[in-house]
């Protein structure tokens, strides 16, 4: 367990917008930096619901796919009882991975929302952009920098303190 300097942050109700979504990602990314997982949450939602919230679990669950986005979406399908979710938004506090990209095409999710992009790994934009395949038979709609400054501190600050203990 390793106690997270940051305080969450709480959403005004009276606007349901991307920051206000992205707000409660990134409450979920807090809960993963106390359960000493990566610091990244995810949200779904359709319409104004949210469907399903989760955070990075790889640690807890011994199981290198239990990233907060492959977690958010099966919530979000059993949710809906159907695996296309056409008409949610994935909300993350951080561009997708390789497997989360491909998982949020496969999902046929509406649209992707990420804080801040990742130019290593980063699947929808960021190394490469999986939903521009010429033969991509779904492509989301993809917004990045939403909460941005935010949750690149958290998850910074996660791994220095990490490699300050090494």
């Amino acid at each position: 367990m390793m106690h997270c300097p940051f305080p969450p942050i709480f959403p005004s109700e009276l606007v349901r917008d991307d920051a206000y979504y992205m707000t409660l990602a990134y409450n979920e990314a807090l809960k993963a930096w106390e359960e000493d997982e990566v610091p990244i949450g995810a949200v779904i939602v359709n319409g104004e619901q949210v469907i399903a919230s989760a955070h990075n679990r790889t640690v807890a669950a011994c199981d290198p796919t239990a990233h907060a986005e492959i977690l958010a979406i099966t919530q979000a399908a059993n949710a809906l009882g159907d695996w296309r979710l056409n008409a949610c938004t994935l909300y993350v506090t951080k561009e997708p991975c390789p497997m989360c990209s491909g998982a949020t095409i496969m999902a046929r999710l509406g649209r992707v929302v990420y804080a801040w992009g990742d130019p290593k790994m980063g699947c929808l934009g960021g190394a490469t952009a999986l939903q521009d395949l010429p033969k991509s038979n779904h492509r989301p709609q993809i917004c990045s920098g939403v909460l941005e400054d935010k949750c690149r501190e958290l998850i910074q600050a996660y791994f220095r303190l990490k490699r300050e203990k090494e």
